[in-house]
């Protein structure tokens, strides 16, 4: 059984427009692997959405090869269907429904036993609020059910396409909540967004891509790197910042020192008498990596 649950290797995608052809993936590889959340990230235009279209058959790619839990695609798409939940788009829910009976009629037309209604209720956390009109429902609650919606077919692969647009912070850490989960209850889960806070939050590995063009991926922990950089704490902070350039430290505003030999830090302050009250790594986080990455190009929504 491979371990990768998507596979993509040269994946192309290209427009004609009325200025001629425009490349909007552009010989990317994907490699998700099984189990987890993974981010997929990039800023405006880079082709996540039009490389998820392409894996749900719902593009066709213009060159490159693609797989989903080994099988090929889109040849194979429908034997491997029934394992994927996806919310790319805004979901048709009736307003006057409520959530539950809005859930009990796809459950139906899909032929799913309806036992998996008050499952997927409980996994994204509307018990409770399931009996009420879907046109009651925040917009959080709103997105919540689409989750719900994907898991009455109890899929191993869920993919989100920018789930948390449009929501407030509440909203926001509700959907990053129910995320999280899901990729700790055994789901594999791709999870494409900008917010990059919010996806370090919830994501074990990530890809990063820009103008079509794979970056980098891995385990977000090896994209953020490890950290170069020290918050140094004491009582009298210019003192400990003048001894600590003299040694030949370069230190930074807020008492930050750039250095990977901590224990030099030490040794420098406590021979001139100084005692540290702090000194902790200062990491960089995934929208540093994401901004090095893609500098000269705008974050925002996606094609």
């Amino acid at each position: 059984m491979s371990e990768l649950v998507i596979e993509a290797t040269g994946l192309r995608k290209e427009f004609r427009t009325r200025r001629g052809l425009r490349v909007a993936v552009h010989d990317l590889d994907l490699a998700v692997p099984r189990g987890g959340v993974h981010g997929f990230l990039g800023p405006n235009g880079s082709g996540k959405t039009t490389t998820i279209r392409m894996l749900l058959g719902l593009a066709r790619a213009s060159a490159g090869s693609m797989r989903l839990f080994g099988e090929e695609v889109p040849r194979r798409l429908p034997a491997v269907i029934v394992r994927i939940g996806a919310v790319v788009e805004s979901p048709k829910f009736s307003p006057n429904f409520s959530g539950r009976q809005n859930l009990t009629l796809l459950a139906r037309s899909i032929e799913v036993p309806s036992s998996r209604v008050g499952a997927a209720v409980e996994t994204v956390g509307l018990t409770g609020r399931d009996q009420d009109r879907y046109k009651s429902y925040s917009l959080g609650m709103k997105q919540r059910l689409a989750i719900a919606a994907t898991l009455l077919k109890d899929p191993d692969l869920l993919i989100l396409d920018e789930p948390t647009n449009g929501l407030d912070p509440a909203g926001i850490r509700e959907i990053r909540d129910t995320i999280r989960d899901l990729g700790e209850s055994g789901v594999t889960v791709l999870l494409s967004s900008h917010i990059l806070a919010e996806v370090q939050q919830v994501c074990t590995s990530a890809t990063i891509i820009g103008q079509g063009r794979l970056l980098a991926s891995g385990k977000v922990d090896d994209l953020v790197g490890a950290s170069t950089a020290y918050r140094v704490g004491a009582p009298d902070p210019d003192a400990a910042a003048r001894v600590l350039a003299g040694a030949g430290f370069t230190v930074s505003d807020g008492l930050v020192v750039d250095t990977d030999r901590p224990a030099a830090v030490t040794e420098a302050l406590g021979a001139a008498g100084i005692w540290l009250t702090e000194l902790s790594p200062v990491r960089r986080d995934l929208e540093a990596a994401f901004l090095e990455l893609t500098s000269g190009t705008e974050l925002g929504g996606d094609q």
